[in-house]
């Protein structure tokens, strides 16, 4: 049986959406890379840019996202080709949606072996691993944890198991009742840990860091990095949010809630931030040495200060709470995919798919370490010192996912017709949908063709 549609499920609240959907965007690069980049590149200079870019392109596409969905009620291939039909257009723009499951799928193992590393963090800063550690024994941990196989297998299938767990009992049950535990405890978590980083680090030094303007430190490069920010965080372009779309009631604001993912992801982020940097400068710390920051030296902080142990666990239970419910979110974009392709029944589906993300997991895993040494792409420079999950990141990254969300940007602006898009933002007359097709039109593909050009070529 092939392209079947069942009927999907509806979010019980506009709440279960919402925290389903902030905790789908949410995820590690919030926790450490955009901080850092924004300390790096001016500071609240840095932000203003930031801003601008959500506003201009990420909210535009987020809400061409979740209206695709709603409108097609399917898995994303379908939604396209339904609008397709719809606007009287070929079928073969269903093809867009493919490219976005595709993409991912491939995103969905590289950030199982991501999640298993703060599985395994958790467990050690809880059992006392950390207490007193030396920076030379917190390098050779993280070190340790990489070129350990069987230990990066033993978290990775926590992690299926555990994602798939949770998406077998459906949105509602699963999806929906998890994000609305997860993501409340993952603010809280957050808010305990900028008062302690107050109160244990150099607050005015990490604020500095931060918030203080310094526009000779803004370059053209600033404001790629911002718009590559702005882009990769929402969650957009990977199938995600049309899925978590299609289970929207007609009744609920697109416009609303998009504005407030956009929102509550940037909180995240500047509170992650808040947290972290008075710590790194209060512990004498690098704060711009992105993962390893987190990774190998905030434990040391956390293993040598007071009440260390304890905040240190509550850090990557959050990290936890972030990657793990960007899990969710890929499966369960995967998992509407296959049920409407084969027309198979959900816990069937998710047995195939994790089984399907847990084998391409351990490829990553292995090029870790036993496969280290195998280049995919050695005749090109860019991936000539890449490995197998370096590589496939980076294509996953600046040529699918870009390629997938210039696509849609296309059939949004130019393919389907206006009228499916305005009647989720109230009518073609108002302000908000003028704003939505002037950025969805003209300004957001030429600025996508510049950033896959960019990544193509850097």
């Amino acid at each position: 049986m092939a392209s079947t549609n069942l009927t999907p499920r509806r979010w019980n609240s506009s709440w279960g959406f919402l925290f389903a959907a902030i905790g789908f965007a949410v995820g590690l690069g919030n926790i450490w890379r955009f901080p850092y980049v924004t300390g790096m590149n001016g500071g609240s200079a840095f932000l203003f840019i930031y801003l601008g870019c959500v506003l201009c392109v990420g909210l535009p596409l987020l809400v061409a996202e979740l209206t695709i969905g709603r409108k097609g009620r399917a898995n994303p291939p379908s939604c396209f080709r339904s609008l397709a039909q719809s606007s009287g257009k070929s079928e073969s723009w269903s093809r867009v949606g493919a490219v976005a499951v595709f993409c991912i799928f491939v995103l969905t193992g590289l950030y199982s072996i991501i999640t298993s590393w703060t599985f395994d963090y958790f467990y050690h800063m809880v059992s006392g691993s950390f207490v007193e550690v030396s920076a030379d024994a917190s390098g050779s941990q993280f070190a340790t944890l990489l070129s350990s196989p069987l230990r990066l297998v033993f978290w990775h299938t926590m992690v299926c198991i555990l994602v798939a767990t949770v998406v077998s009992q459906g949105v509602n049950k699963g999806i929906e009742r998890v994000s609305s535990v997860m993501i409340p405890l993952l603010l809280v978590s957050l808010v305990l840990l900028v008062i302690f980083g107050f109160v244990a680090g150099d607050a005015s030094a990490g604020l500095s860091f931060l918030f203080v303007p310094d526009f000779e430190k803004v370059t053209a490069q600033t404001v790629m990095l911002a718009l590559g920010q702005a882009f990769f965080s929402i969650g957009i372009g990977v199938a995600g949010m049309i899925t978590f779309g299609s289970y929207l009631p007609s009744s609920a604001s697109i416009p609303r809630a998009a504005l407030i993912i956009v929102a509550a992801d940037a909180a995240v982020a500047l509170l992650a931030g808040m947290a972290i940097f008075p710590i790194a400068f209060g512990y004498g710390l690098e704060p711009a040495s992105g993962p390893s920051l987190i990774f190998q030296s905030l434990p040391i902080a956390f293993g040598n200060m007071p009440g260390g142990q304890f905040f240190g666990s509550v850090f990557f239970l959050l990290l936890i709470f972030a990657a793990f419910t960007s899990c969710v979110g890929c499966g369960e974009a995967l998992i509407s995919w296959a049920r409407g392709k084969f027309g198979i029944d959900r816990k069937k589906t998710t047995t195939g798919v994790m089984v399907s993300v847990w084998g391409v997991g351990l490829i990553y895993i292995l090029s870790l370490n036993e496969w280290s040494d195998i280049r995919l792409i050695p005749f090109l420079q860019t991936f000539e010192n890449k490995n197998i999950f370096d590589t496939v990141e980076y294509i996953a990254s600046n040529v699918l996912l870009l390629s997938g969300a210039f696509l849609t940007a296309v059939f949004a602006g130019w393919v389907a017709r206006p009228s499916l898009f305005a009647d989720a933002m109230g009518g073609l007359n108002s302000l908000f949908f003028r704003f939505w097709y002037f950025s969805i039109r003209y300004l957001i593909p030429p600025v996508l063709l510049l950033s896959l050009t960019y990544g193509i070529s850097e």
